[in-house]
Formats: C-alpha cells, sequence, structure tokens
C-alpha cells in the first residue's frame, strides 16, 4: 500500500513540475471589444477574436490549407422567473486559403453572401478573419420596446480535414479552438 501511495505522490510531482507549466506558454483565442449597436431596421454586433491564430495555424495557412472560423451568435429576451427567450440564433463562417502562385490571400465571408476579399498580407488577412463589424443578428420587429436583451458570441475553429488522415501525422487537433461564451446586455 505504501508503495502505490508513493508511486501516485511521483506522479503527481510530474505533472505539477512538467506538464502544468506549459499551460501557461498557450494563449488561448478569447472574444473582445464586443459592441452591441443599431440601425433603425436591425440591431447589429461588432467585435473580435483575439490570440487565435497559432504559429503552426499560419504554416499551414501558407502551405495552401484552407481554415475556416465559425461564429456563433445568439440574441435572448431576459425573463423573470422564466427561461429567457431565444429570439435569433446566426452562425457565421470565415475562411481563409492562400493562392501559393499568386502570394494572395482570399479570406471568404458567409455574412456576406460569400463574397471574398484578396489581401497581400498574412496580418490584414488574420484580421479580416477574426473580426466582425456590423453584423446584422436581429431585426427591429422581433424586439419589443424596454424590454432587457442580451447577445452571446462564440467562436470556434472549424473542423480540418486533411487527406487521407493526415491530421493524426500533422497533429492539427492540437490547434483546435473554442472561446467561452461572452454576454453583451443591451435596452431595446
Amino acid at each position: 500500500m505504501p508503495k502505490n501511495i508513493s508511486l501516485f505522490f511521483v506522479s503527481f510531482a510530474f505533472c505539477l513540475l512538467f506538464i502544468l507549466p506549459f499551460r501557461a506558454y498557450c494563449t488561448e483565442a478569447k472574444i473582445t471589444d464586443l459592441l452591441v449597436t443599431s440601425t433603425a431596421e436591425n440591431v447589429l454586433v461588432y467585435f473580435r477574436v483575439a490570440d487565435c491564430f497559432t504559429k503552426d495555424m499560419e504554416d499551414a495557412i501558407f502551405t495552401g490549407l484552407p481554415i475556416t472560423f465559425t461564429f456563433l451568435l445568439e440574441v435572448y429576451q431576459e425573463r423573470k422567473y422564466w427561461l429567457d427567450k431565444r429570439e435569433s440564433r446566426l452562425e457565421i463562417k470565415h475562411t481563409i486559403k492562400y493562392d501559393n502562385i499568386k502570394k494572395i490571400f482570399y479570406v471568404s465571408f458567409t455574412e456576406k453572401r460569400g463574397k471574398r476579399a484578396t489581401f497581400t498580407g498574412l496580418n490584414n488577412a488574420k484580421r479580416a478573419m477574426s473580426d466582425l463589424n456590423g453584423v446584422p443578428v436581429v431585426p427591429h420587429n422581433l424586439l419589443k420596446e424596454d424590454k432587457q436583451y442580451y447577445i452571446r458570441v462564440k467562436a470556434k475553429l472549424g473542423r480540418v480535414n486533411l487527406p487521407l488522415r493526415m491530421e493524426r501525422i500533422l497533429f492539427v487537433s492540437m490547434w483546435d479552438f473554442e472561446t467561452e461564451w461572452h454576454r453583451q446586455g443591451f435596452v431595446y
């Protein structure tokens, strides 16, 4: 029995000394700069995802591998003594692809009906991938005046499918990310 206890403590110490410190060097993707505003017709949202690109992801982009970020946006009406009512839900995708011949980055946006933008530099393409600017999330005709609402947003890296099960060899799953839900309240 004492041998099992000492083995447990040695294993525990190993985890504390060697495995957990590496977690401190990892940056976690997170939602920042969330702003809710409106036009005459819609409620709009602006935000960015920070720390969502790793060196391995950038290397994969330069090989021509398309990478997709998926953004989930939900609008709820707050209700006392009852479950909150979901007014709308959106799923938006941004995909980046590098053309090795032309040396151009293409970023496509589902919220702009599949339109794509071209960039010559990776930093501008990364900014376009991680920013959502003025996306209409709910029309005003679905909202009631003087009621409390909130929007929840989340971002995640879409699953990357490589040919011939190459994701096992290249450890693509190691750079998957998913942010926590970020919430911002507003009154209509």
